[in-house]
């Protein structure tokens, strides 16, 4: 029988290590491999993004930010001297004839491009997707202006509208009239330079519109034919739902591609006489005849808040009615 004091030496005694499993040893080689490889990844990860995050950072987001300031300023460019005029800039930009002007032009003209660019492009699309001799050449013609430089196709058209030699007002005058005043009118310039635009970017929206076309199953139209629904029905029934993705798709990109028109504008009306829109007008006041730097970045900022409220808005709330299915 043990005596107390042998009991107490017992439970004094410190108890031998236990070996670990092999299970164990396997388990913690493979945590310490996981987590080297980790470290690895995260490190070709910033070897990779860190260069291109710099230069997004140095180059947007830098300069986006100094904008704002600069926005801030009276300040004419070149000039070693500038004083701040806090949001005056921004009241100015919202309340005087110049800047209701701007809005003005700007609404007009993003409402009529945009328009016309995605209806007459829908029509051309549907023209196109039929089985006719020649199609291919067709489709190649509609798109050559898009990839056409802006201000080549300014120059070109300059040439159709002027009142003098232009083409246009050669056929005018075959049919006993006489040509308006394009470049002189505001309202005239304005239309010009409209229907320039929708001209040249018809073949964007037909091209993606012919996409989103011919990715529709032919099963759903053939039913529907069986089901004696006319063109119009087959149209509004079926393709234009199914094609909801692709209308969604342009009316974002057209908004945004009319509202940052420029190369077109300053080519055919270099002063701006009826065409300032928002980016025009930024660059007029920037480096045009006013020089004020100020104001212009004001604007600038302005455009990138609207730019940035409509892209949300519309995948906030335009989306909802896209059929993915």
């Amino acid at each position: 029988m043990a005596t107390p004091k042998t009991l107490q030496k017992d439970v004094e005694e410190p108890r031998a290590a236990v070996p670990a499993k092999p299970d164990d040893r396997a388990t913690a080689s493979l945590d310490a491999t996981r987590r080297r490889r980790q470290r690895r990844e995260r490190l070709v990860f910033w070897g990779l993004i860190g260069p291109n995050a710099a230069l997004i950072i140095a180059f947007i987001y830098v300069p986006l930010f100094s904008n704002v300031y600069y926005s801030t300023l009276d300040w004419s460019l070149g000039s070693s001297a500038a004083r701040f005029v806090g949001f005056d800039n921004y009241t100015r930009l919202f309340t005087s004839s110049g800047g209701l002007e701007m809005w003005r032009v700007t609404l007009i003209f993003t409402v009529a491009t945009v328009a016309g660019s995605m209806i007459i492009g829908l029509l051309l699309a549907l023209a196109l997707n039929r089985r006719l001799p020649g199609r291919t050449l067709f489709r190649t013609g509609v798109f050559a202006p898009y990839v056409l430089s802006g201000v080549g196709i300014g120059m070109v058209w300059n040439f159709i509208f002027d009142p003098q030699i232009g083409v246009l007002a050669y056929v005018i005058r075959g049919f006993g009239g006489t040509s308006p005043q394009w470049y002189l009118d505001k309202d005239l310039a304005l239309v010009m330079v409209i229907i320039v635009y929708v001209w040249k970017n018809l073949g964007y929206c037909a091209v993606v519109y012919l996409a989103g076309l011919q990715s529709i199953p032919r099963d759903l139209i053939e039913a529907a034919t069986i089901d004696r629904a006319g063109p119009v029905r087959r149209f509004f029934s079926v393709v234009l739902p199914l094609l909801s993705p692709t209308v969604f798709f342009l009316f974002i990109t057209t908004i945004l591609s009319s509202m940052q028109a420029f190369d077109l504008l300053n080519t055919m009306t270099p002063t701006g006489n009826g065409t300032n829109t928002i980016v025009f007008e930024i660059y007029l006041q920037t480096f045009g005849p006013y020089q004020r730097a100020g104001y212009g970045a004001a604007i600038s900022v302005v455009l990138f808040v609207v730019l940035f409220a409509i892209t949300a808005l519309q995948m906030r709330f335009v989306e909802r009615k896209v059929h993915y299915a």
